[in-house]
C-alpha cells in the first residue's frame, strides 16, 4: 500500500500539519488505526504535562459540611443542595 502526505487539522491549537508517509507507514505497521489528532508540538506539551513536567492545574475545592457526621471537609465539586455530601470516611463507608 502506498502511502502519500496527509495535511491534518490539529484538534488543540487549529494548526495544519503534515502526516507523513513514513509517518502513516509506522502507524500502519504498529497497529494504529487513528491518525494523529494533534500537531508535533502539543503532542509534546501533552506528553510533558503527563510527565509531571508542567504543573496540572489545580481543582477547585468547596468547603462542606458532612451530612453524616458533622465534620467539615473540601470537595472538588460544587454541591447541590438537594443531594447529601460526605466527608471520604462517611462517603467509603456508604459504598461498602
Amino acid at each position: 500500500m502506498a502511502f502519500q502526505d496527509k495535511t491534518l487539522k490539529c484538534k488543540d491549537c487549529g494548526a495544519e500539519f503534515v502526516f507523513t508517509a513514513g509517518e502513516q507507514e509506522f502507524y500502519a505497521e504498529k497497529g494504529f488505526e487513528n491518525e494523529p489528532a494533534r500537531c508535533r508540538s502539543c503532542r509534546e506539551a501533552k506528553r510533558r504535562q503527563r510527565e509531571g513536567g508542567e504543573a496540572a492545574p489545580q481543582r477547585e475545592m468547596h468547603e462542606v459540611v458532612c451530612a453524616q457526621c458533622g465534620v467539615t471537609t473540601q470537595v472538588p465539586f460544587k454541591p447541590r443542595n438537594d443531594r447529601p455530601v460526605y466527608c471520604r470516611d462517611c462517603f467509603n463507608a456508604r459504598r461498602q
